[in-house]
This record gives structure tokens, sequence and C-alpha cells, in this order.
């Protein structure tokens, strides 16, 4: 993408001042990225108090060069300025929009809440592994209390929208324009499918069976395959890494700079798979955007938000991972990577079918684990998570009562008895951030990539022979001209129906389970 659609020199000098000094928020902001990725990966338990105070510093530091006087003076400049705004629709005129959006955003917020907030979320972060670890929730308990009051204040000085209400404030972060009311009209109508189609599923008593994910494959040969789907996938090695961590994530630092973690269980090999295509669908995302060094942390290199951003990691673990093309290319170097038809870890795969496979990998059943969750009950696991943490910004839910409502939950939409607190309500790292507001973008992101996948294949009718291959260029090719490259030109409704003719609607992704779980249930 060029930095203009027009002229160069159509662009002014206080719009190249602007780019500039947001770029040096943005700089910050990636050392803290950095940061906290090693916090994830391979810093030492010891350095957590320190590292609490350089991520309390960090920032502060970015929040006070993102808040400046001077990018507000350069704003106004640039939105008086006909030359840069006659054109609404321009990469410019986008982008001073956005960036008065974010700058209006920000300077609502005090500085030392700012740096409290990451300071705290450090601290509460290495609590929560250590509470997980012990299944002691007690122990984790003051932490997010901390944590909830203070994301409670930052929401009270975002201020609630219009007839919304002080989630929405947090919301927006996340999800921009998004609110409460209009997630709740989404999630239950959708949920009442789900469970109809669960339920429908449940009573045929043909499950198919998981018994080839459940063989125990060496941590280092699933590494390995991870990296071979990577590889095959686009994924840019040279400029991104896979590492372990936790609770899987992606970060992109920078241009050049996208890191990807997952983790890895002997006992269930395809846990990790998904997880790395899912973080690598979030790290070709990353990879794809704009990398114009004066565009470097401007909107226009930015992704649009976490929904479409999510609906890349689940097209790429689900739509194309779990389609019964995916495993006619996988399967057999799947065998080979795990030790060869003769080998120890191979043999274990050797009378495996691609049938087998795909079924194995399309269950639908009631569980536990949100990111172990089938595609047909995911959804309702955010659902649980949605209405905990809106009750816990409107008070009407108190951190200590968080196990009992979740338990109750669980019981209530999924069927299952929690029999702990560590696949519990502490299993998800986002509340020990004060990620709140970030749960429900997980299912906008389901049903963006649904209505998405509709179109693409419409677009590229060849795709299924094309995965079968494992020929991902042209599906990669289309997002990032589609989607990467236009950064945050678009808000996500608007790119929606720009790329599928029509508004948002539940209807593909259950035309794609019903379509595919059916059969298979049969």
């Amino acid at each position: 993408m060029r930095h203009a659609d027009k002229p160069l020199s159509a662009v002014t000098p206080q719009y190249s001042e602007l780019c500039k000094l947001i770029g040096e928020a943005a700089m910050v902001t990636s050392i803290g990225s950095l940061l906290n990725w090693d916090q994830e990966t391979y810093m030492p338990s010891k350095a957590a108090a320190h590292r609490a105070e350089q991520a309390g510093y960090l920032s502060a530091l970015a929040h006070e060069k993102a808040t400046s006087p001077r990018i507000g003076e350069l704003l106004a400049a640039c939105e008086s300025d006909r030359t840069m705004t006659a054109d609404a629709k321009s990469p410019e005129a986008r982008n001073i929009r956005e960036m008065r959006r974010d700058y209006d955003h920000r300077t609502k917020l005090p500085t030392e809440l700012v740096s409290e907030l990451a300071r705290v979320g450090s601290q509460s972060q290495e609590v929560w592994k250590a509470a997980r670890e012990k299944n002691d929730f007690a122990m984790f308990r003051p932490w997010l209390e901390k944590m909830m009051a203070l994301t409670r204040r930052k929401a009270e000085c975002l201020g609630v929208p219009g007839g919304g209400e002080l989630y929405d404030a947090l919301l927006d972060e996340y999800e921009p324009g998004a609110s409460a009311r209009q997630l709740e009209g989404v999630l239950r109508p959708l949920g009442e499918r789900l469970s109809a189609l669960v339920k429908e599923l449940g009573a045929t008593g043909r499950q198919p069976s998981d018994a080839p994910l459940r063989h125990p494959i060496d941590p280092a040969r699933q590494h390995e395959l991870g990296l071979f789907v990577l590889r095959a996938m686009g994924f840019d090695l040279e400029a991104g890494r896979l590492d372990i961590t936790t609770h899987p994530f992606c970060s992109g630092m920078g241009p050049g700079d996208t890191r990807l973690t997952t983790r890895y269980r002997e006992s269930s090999w395809t846990d990790a798979l998904y997880s790395t295509m899912h973080e690598a669908g979030h790290g070709l995302y990353e990879q794809g955007l704009p990398k114009t060094p004066a565009l470097f942390g401007t909107p226009l290199a930015d992704s649009i938000s976490l929904g479409i951003h999510e609906s890349q990691s689940r097209m790429w673990e689900n739509f194309v991972g779990r389609s019964r093309e995916f495993w006619q290319w996988l399967l057999p170097h799947a065998k080979q990577i795990f030790g060869g038809a003769g080998g120890p870890q191979g043999g274990v795969l050797r009378g495996v079918s691609v049938g087998e496979m795909f079924a194995a990998v399309n269950t639908a059943r009631p569980s536990l684990i949100r990111v172990e969750a089938d595609e047909a009950t995911y959804n309702l696991h955010v659902m649980i998570r949605f209405r905990l943490e809106r009750a816990l910004i409107s008070g009407d839910l108190a951190v200590k009562d968080v196990p009992g409502e979740w338990n109750a939950a669980y019981a209530k939409y999924l069927g299952v008895s929690v029999p702990d607190d560590a696949k519990g309500c502490m299993q998800d790292v986002h509340w020990s951030f004060g990620l709140i507001g970030y749960f429900p973008t997980y299912t906008l992101g389901n049903l963006y990539c649904a209505q998405l996948w509709e179109t693409i294949n419409a677009q590229i009718p060849s795709l299924p022979e094309q995965i079968s291959r494992g020929e991902f260029g042209p599906l990669k090719a289309w997002l990032n001209t589609n989607i990467h490259g236009h950064g945050k030109r678009y808000r996500a409704g608007e790119l929606c129906e720009m790329l599928t003719g029509r508004a948002l609607s539940a209807d593909p992704l259950m035309r794609h389970l019903e379509g595919k779980l059916r059969p298979l249930f049969r």
C-alpha cells in the first residue's frame, strides 16, 4: 500500500510531523511489547518485581508522548486543511480520523492510572501463573480485585457512551463502536442456535472418535510440525519466531518482528498444532500490515479491530485447519515428521486415514477449556465470560463470587461440572491483565470469519483443491490485499459490507457448522 493515493506533495508538513510524533509514542509501546513477550517466555521468575516497574515506566512514557499537546495542535491543523480532508475516504483523511479518535481516548486517561494499570497488571500476571499452577483462587483473588478496580476506574475516565453502560467504554477499545447491548443481542440468539445444534448432534449418539489425537507425541516433534505448517502458510520466520508459553499469544512488535507462542501437551498433539495455526493467523495479519516507515505507529499501519484480527486466526485454525482438504495434505507429512511409517512416533498414526483425522478434529462435545473447545461449543465459552465480566464492571458480581458463578454457568450452558478453579475461572490470562471487553471479540471474529470465507470461496473457486495440495499462497494474497493492507482505513462493519455485500450475520457461521458437522454425526 502506498503512503497515499495522491502525489506526495499533497502530504503537508503538519501531517508528516504528526505521523512522526505518533510513531515515537508507538516505538515506546513496541519496546514494552518486547518486555511483555520476554516475561511470558524467558524471563526468570525473580525478575518479576523489576519487570513490573519497567512496564509501568514505559506505559507512562508512551502515554505522555501519545497525549502531547503538540499532537493535539497538529491534529487540529490537519483537520482544518482541505488538502488533507477534502476526500474523506483518502488514506490520509482516514488516518487523521483514527488518530483523532485515539488521541481523544488517551487524553481522558491520567498518566498515573496508565502506569498503575501496567505495573499492577504485570504483577497480577505473575501471581495468576503461580495461583493457576497451585489451583489457588484465594491467592489470585486480591490481585484480580485490584485489576477490576483499576479497570473500572479506567472505564469511568473514558466515560459511558450515550445510552450505554460502563462496560461499553472498555469494549470500544477493542471493537470500536460496539456496545454490550448490541453484543447481547448477537450472543443470545447465537447461543440458542448453537445449543440446539450441540443437543441435536449429541442425540445421534455418533460422536466421532478422537483417538488419533490421543497418541503421545514428543513436544520436539510437535514443534517441528508446527514450523512446517507455519512455512506453508506463508509466515515469514525471518521476521518472526515461535516460542513456548503458558497461554499462547501473538505479539506484533513492529516491522520485521512478529512473535508467536504456543504450548505443548504430549497427550493431545493437535492442541499445539491448532494454537500455532491460530496465532499464525494473527501473525500473518501483523506481517501483512503496511510497512512504510513514515506510517509506523499510525492507524494506517494498525489492525482494524480485535474482531477482524480474530477472524484471521480462526480462519486458519478452523476453516482451513479443520477441513478435510487440509488433512489430505498434512497427514502424510505429520506421519513423516513424527518418525516415519515404521518409527515409534509415525507408527501411532500409520493406520490413521484422512477421514478419521477429519472426524477426530471436528468433534462437538461440551468441555471445560475455551482454547481447546470445538467449533460448535466455543462461543458458549465466550458468552459465559462476557456476561461475568460485564457483571464485574457493573458491580453486580463481586470477585469473591466469581468461582461459584463460573461453575454455575458452565453447568447451565455447557452441562459440565468444573473440578477446580485452574480448569475454571483461572484458565485465561486476560483478567489478570485487565483486558476487560476483549472476550466478545472472539465470537465477532468467528462471525466475520464465516462471512468472509463464503466470499473468498466464491472468488477463489479452486480454494479447496489448493488447500489439499498445501498451496496457501492465493488465500494469503487475498487476505493481504483485501484486509491486511488497508490497515485501519475502514471500520470493521464497513469492511465487512464492502467485501461481502451484506451486514454481519450469524447465518454463514451456522451454515458452516451445520454443513460440516451434521454429515459427520449422521
